[in-house]
């Protein structure tokens, strides 16, 4: 079997895993191998049914159309028996089987006791035992520094040893390798080459989130009956952004060769975290999508992404990112565009702050978001309008329902 092209302008993969093992027999169709691309994790699936003979080992890097394996088709063999779930079993034969349970457990070995070699009284000595302390870590208050039963409830209950606590999670000077994986490599080299090919620049604005927090509040459990899924905070700046690229196209533009090219659509990139790193998978003509379609998408693409079941499909050709470092705590960061588009907004934890409103100074939740851009392509003007138009539509979810205006400017044709 030779390795399947993944996409487009792929051109080598590596052996992430094999699901089975050499010379077992496996049936056409039957997944027996995941292999990661600088895009992706895919399934290599048996063409034939047969023994296997692995070729490839796990972690080698091999181009497109090499052999990683061959099938012998003229093995028969069978499909692994089905495991039957056990009966209930009523009457005599339950007390049957629980007698031959009982002498079962009593002809297995004891299990080995644990000494506990420390002065203490009869009962301590058994609460240590059962609840598996290291009685060193208690303080005796007894005659001649005997632990009592208190002393061991009292370290049950909360009591701490200070000096183990002290002595830090190392202990060693061992170090480790670990081969970087294809994507990880790729990720480093775009990365890379975004900081040395763009004259990338970082804006930044704050958001009060009272309003679209008092709007989630009030509704969230009636959106959530429904539409099937939760209200987050995504799916807004996910529109706004799609309303603020509609006024400022240059944002949602790129680089190709000596032109700029813009699109009349919103392919929004959200960045996820999954096991094997950070995914980018695309939400497609996302202007066109309500709050609530939005989220069904975030949320499928997401599950995707965590299972490593991502297509290339679902993560290319993107036209603008979001990132949200605020669900592990970020207050301000500087987010890396993302290839070959042209700017990605960073949306950041949420903080109860003062800030002044009418002349007062007031606590509101506040959220710092960043626009990192290609300035190249936009210019300073264009970037900090497009990041308040952002600002104004979350302070003001109303405006997304009006294409970015108020309802006023929408009376009076403004």
């Amino acid at each position: 079997m030779k390795i399947p092209s993944p996409g487009e302008s792929i051109t080598e993969v590596e052996i992430a895993s094999w699901l089975v093992q050499d010379g077992e027999y496996v049936e056409q169709d039957q997944a027996i191998a995941e292999i990661d691309s600088d895009k992706a994790t895919l399934e290599l699936n048996a063409e034939f049914s047969g023994a296997i003979k692995l070729i490839a080992e796990e972690g080698d890097a091999v181009e497109v159309g090499s052999v990683v394996c061959s099938i012998d088709t003229s093995v028969k063999g069978t499909a692994k028996p089905k495991v039957e779930e056990p009966k209930e079993e009523s009457g005599a034969s339950a007390k049957a089987a629980g007698d031959t349970q009982k002498k079962e457990e009593a002809s297995k070995p004891a299990t080995k006791e644990v000494v506990v070699d420390a002065k203490a009284t009869p009962v301590a000595r058994e609460m240590i035992k059962e609840n598996d302390i290291k009685a060193s870590s208690i303080k005796g208050s007894g005659t001649n520094g005997r632990i009592t039963k208190g002393d061991v409830e009292a370290y049950i209950s909360g009591g701490i040893d200070v000096s183990e606590a002290m002595q830090g999670w190392g202990g060693t000077r061992n170090e480790s390798r670990q081969k970087m994986s294809m994507l990880r490599r790729k990720v480093a080299q775009r990365l890379v080459s975004v900081k040395q090919e763009t004259a990338m620049l970082t804006t930044f604005n704050e958001v009060d989130m009272s309003f679209v927090m008092d709007l989630r509040k009030k509704h969230k459990e009636a959106f959530r009956e429904k539409h099937g899924v939760n209200l987050g905070f995504m799916s807004f700046f996910t529109k706004a952004c799609t309303e603020a690229l509609n006024l400022f196209p240059s944002v949602n533009g790129m680089i190709d060769g000596n032109e700029i090219v813009t699109y009349d659509y919103a392919d929004i990139g959200i960045a996820v975290s999954s096991p094997k790193g950070l995914m980018v998978p695309v939400v497609r003509n996302a202007e066109q999508m309500s709050l609530a379609e939005i989220e069904a998408e975030i949320k499928r693409l997401a599950i995707r992404a965590r299972d490593g079941k991502l297509g290339i499909d679902e993560m290319t050709g993107g036209t603008f990112t979001i990132t949200n470092g605020g669900v592990f705590g970020s207050m301000l960061s500087t987010p890396i565009i993302n290839p070959p588009q042209s700017a990605i907004l960073g949306m950041h934890n949420i903080v109860e702050r003062p800030i002044a409103v009418n002349g007062e100074v007031v606590i509101r939740p506040v959220m710092y978001i960043a626009l990192s851009y290609d300035h190249r392509i936009i210019d300073g003007k264009e970037s900090v309008s497009f990041l308040y138009k952002v600002k104004e539509m979350i302070e003001n979810p109303l405006k997304l329902m009006f294409g970015a205006k108020s309802p006023e400017e929408v009376l009076l044709g403004l």
